[in-house]
């Protein structure tokens, strides 16, 4: 099963499948990851709060 690489949250095969390139199981970020977003080939922190 495929889990945020973040977190480790769980998050579906579809989410993985979208949100990840080929050959990588595990995102990144995750929707849980409120305070992370992607930006390019890295991850950081959000510039602005997020609203849950």
């Amino acid at each position: 099963m495929p889990e945020c690489q973040n977190c480790g949250a769980f998050v579906t095969d579809a989410y993985a499948r979208v949100f990840t390139p080929r050959g990588v199981d595990d995102p990144r970020v995750c929707p849980d990851c409120q305070d992370k977003i992607r930006d390019g080939a890295d991850v950081r922190d959000a510039r602005s709060p997020r609203d849950p």
